[in-house]
């Protein structure tokens, strides 16, 4: 695992030989060694329509391609951070949430409705996160940013997971989520305006809450 957590906020990256990794624009704390830091326009793995999906999706969040031999510290904005394993699986977060990840990993868009269809699409307008979604697949690590700290809920067949949509980080794995409606204890007490959305999630995989409600 290259990452390693320094504190709720910091963490620190191994970049060796011979291979890449990417974080967000400004990301960089400090490091030791010889590690170079170059812009990169294409968002990492992916090309040309990776680059224009994130366009279409006014998600063009700057990347910098990170090489060398030696040490990274990555932090950003104060912000909660979750570093995510990927063995395989694909992993769907929001552009502006990641901090840094392996450049092993395929990045790639995918289009909200693709999952859930037109609720997909409505999802993305509920969370505020656009009709586009960024993936990464692949073995390898990623470091995702929330507010107030994250914690990870398994999702298992036959037991759906229900999320605030607005507390949505992530999610990862064989999954498939819908937008439902739903009339709760916030209803009643008159703090029904976001709330009485839910996003269900079903399959096999984790899905990652933020504690808080509040975007990036």
């Amino acid at each position: 695992m290259p990452f390693r957590e320094i504190n709720s906020k910091m963490v620190e990256a191994t970049v060796v030989p011979g291979q890449k990794m990417y974080s967000q624009r400004g990301a960089m704390l400090a490091y030791r060694g010889e590690v170079s830091f170059t812009p990169n326009i294409q968002g990492g793995q992916g090309g040309l329509m990776s680059m224009i999906g994130r366009r279409v999706a006014n998600e063009a969040t700057p990347l910098m391609t990170v090489e060398g031999n030696g040490t990274v510290m990555f932090g950003h904005g104060g912000h909660h951070i979750q570093v995510i394993n990927l063995a395989g699986d694909t992993l769907y977060v929001e552009a502006d949430r990641l901090l840094a990840f392996d450049g092993t990993l395929q990045q790639g868009t995918m289009f909200m409705g693709a999952q859930g269809g037109v609720m997909g699409m409505v999802r993305g307008q509920v969370t505020g996160q656009g009709l586009f979604t960024t993936t990464l697949k692949g073995h390898g690590a990623v470091a995702v940013m929330a507010h107030g700290g994250v914690i990870e809920l398994p999702i298992t067949p036959g037991r759906e997971v229900h999320v605030d949509p607005q507390a949505y980080v992530a999610h990862h794995g064989d999954v498939r989520n819908k937008l439902s409606t739903a009339l709760g204890w916030r209803d009643m007490v008159g703090r029904g305006s976001g709330e009485a959305f839910q996003l269900e999630l079903s399959g096999s995989g984790a899905v990652y809450v933020q504690a808080s409600e509040e975007k990036l």
